[in-house]
Order: structure tokens, then C-alpha cells, then sequence
């Protein structure tokens, strides 16, 4: 199977490539140079040379609070986008996997967040990802949405690697500890996601590493898992407030994914030990020449 990954060189695209590359599939990947998701003709040229029988579209405006302010080119990225690689995989009869966000619910939920729960955005970022989600299902019978949340994984930009970099600069960490989710190593997400579609079943999907946990108690497993000896204090979201809002409960129920008789994926701190594990291998290669 052929699988065209659009959005490449992000932290879950560039997993997918590796991932893919290591299989049994062949996999190819392009981002922003080489495709403009909001352009049909772009599109169309890329499909037409690269003949997928899926497509994975990682591609988004992902600067959250960004979004407030420049609405409208979010939504270009966001909502447009999709809705033209909808149609351009609907005409080719290309399977086409769009990547979602916990954002389009308003985080008021107290248990696991279901496939079947109905969105409410409340920012700018979270009303696009549902547009987009909503083209995707009107113009594209042959589709899956799969939405993740907290991710980490590559070289980033993420969480992870931003408290690791603040612990070593002040010495001291102030994390929220009013927001809940379940933080998911692009490591686990991408063979789920190759998985997915090899499955091709047509649907909705929730895909999280297991697990909950705030924002500060990620931050504290951060630093434990790489012996830095940093108080990690907690602080409401109202200490730090966005422009975006954030949801304060992020947990997705992976109720549809478990149906198809997947395994769930491993909790968020084998992940989280994982990733760091293989950043550590990373940062221990010697200079290249």
C-alpha cells in the first residue's frame, strides 16, 4: 500500500515517515514547500504524481493561540484544507485520514470524552480542526478522523522538551495543574495510525496513550524520569491565562479503536520514558564530521 503523508516534517509526520519506511508499505511525505493544502491545483499535482492509495493529512495551523488573532488564515489550514484534499481523494477514490484535536470539545466533560460526544469549540484553532472534520465527512465517504491530544515526540516543539529546557534554565517549575489529559508519544500514535488505516474502516476515532494526568503532573514525571532534582509547582489555569482557552478535560474515551479489536495503546509514562529514552540516544551521538 502506497501512504502519502502530508504535514511531514511535523513531530507526528515525521514519525509516520519513519515508521512507514521501517514497514512493510511504501511511504512518502511532503509539507509546506512542496504542497499548499488549501490549493486544489496543488493538490491535485500531487496526487496525480505520487498515486497514494491513502493519505495521512498531518498538516495544520497548530499555534493555538496565534489562531485568535489571525483567524481567518487558521481556518484557510484548518477547515479549507481539508475540505480540498476531501475532494481531491474522493475523486481518486484515495482513503484520507485527517488528524483531529480534543479541542473541538469545550473540556467541561468529567469522564472520557466518547467519539459520539457532541463538539463544542471554544477557540478560533478548535472551531477550524471541526470544520475541517466536518468537510472531511460530507465530501469523502472513504474517511477517517482520529483525534489525539498532548502529543510529544521527535524534535518537537512540545511540552516535553520546553520544561526540560525551562527546569535547566530557572531551576524551578509553575505548571497548571487544573487541566486534564492523557499525554500520547508520537512513537505509540504513528504504528496505531499505519494500522488504522491498513484497517480502513471508515469512521470517527479517539487515539491516546492510556492514562491521565495535568499538565503539572506531566512536567513532575519529566523531571523524575531524568533525575533533575526540580520543584515542579502547581498552578491554576487562571495564573496563566491564553488568549486561547484551554479545555480542562482532555481525556478521549479510545472506545471506537478498542471496538475494532485493536490492544489500547501503553500508558502515557512508558511513552513518556520511551521518548526521553530515545532523546537521550540522540543527544549522546558524536558531532557528524
Amino acid at each position: 500500500m502506497r501512504i502519502e503523508v502530508i504535514g511531514s516534517k511535523g513531530q507526528l509526520g515525521r514519525e509516520l515517515l519513519r515508521t512507514l519506511r521501517s514497514g512493510a508499505h511504501q511511504g512518502s511525505g511532503h509539507d509546506i514547500e512542496d504542497v499548499d493544502i488549501r490549493a486544489p491545483h496543488s493538490v491535485s499535482a500531487l496526487l496525480d504524481a505520487v498515486r497514494p492509495d491513502v493519505v495521512i493529512n498531518c498538516a495544520a495551523w497548530t499555534r493555538v493561540d496565534a489562531a485568535e488573532a489571525e483567524a481567518e488564515a487558521a481556518w484557510r489550514v484548518n477547515a479549507d484544507g481539508p475540505r480540498v484534499l476531501a475532494e481531491a481523494c474522493r475523486s481518486r477514490d484515495i482513503l484520507l485520514c485527517q488528524l483531529s484535536t480534543d479541542y473541538v470539545f469545550d473540556g467541561t466533560a468529567s469522564v472520557p470524552i466518547d467519539e459520539t460526544a457532541p463538539p463544542a469549540p471554544r477557540s478560533a484553532y478548535g472551531r477550524g480542526k471541526l470544520a475541517g472534520e466536518a468537510a472531511v465527512r460530507a465530501l469523502q465517504p472513504r474517511h477517517q478522523i482520529v483525534r489525539t491530544a498532548w502529543l510529544f515526540g521527535q524534535d518537537g516543539p512540545n511540552f516535553v522538551l520546553t520544561m526540560l529546557k525551562l527546569a535547566r534554565e530557572r531551576g524551578r517549575l509553575r505548571v497548571v495543574a487544573d487541566q486534564w489529559g492523557s499525554p500520547t508519544w508520537t512513537g505509540h500514535l504513528a504504528p496505531a495510525l499505519v494500522r488504522l488505516v491498513e484497517r480502513g474502516v471508515p469512521g470517527t476515532y479517539h487515539l491516546t496513550n492510556s492514562g491521565t494526568t495535568t499538565w503539572q503532573g506531566l512536567a513532575q514525571a519529566i523531571v523524575e524520569e531524568v533525575g533533575l532534582d526540580v520543584p515542579v509547582e502547581a498552578i491554576s489555569s487562571s495564573d496563566y491565562p491564553t488568549p486561547a482557552p484551554r479545555p480542562a478535560y482532555s481525556v478521549l474515551a479510545n472506545r471506537a479503536w478498542l471496538e475494532l479489536g485493536e490492544p489500547p495503546l501503553p500508558h502515557w509514562r512508558v511513552g513518556l520514558r520511551a521518548y526521553l529514552e530515545e532523546r537521550a540516544k540522540v543527544d549522546a551521538r558524536p558531532p557528524a564530521g
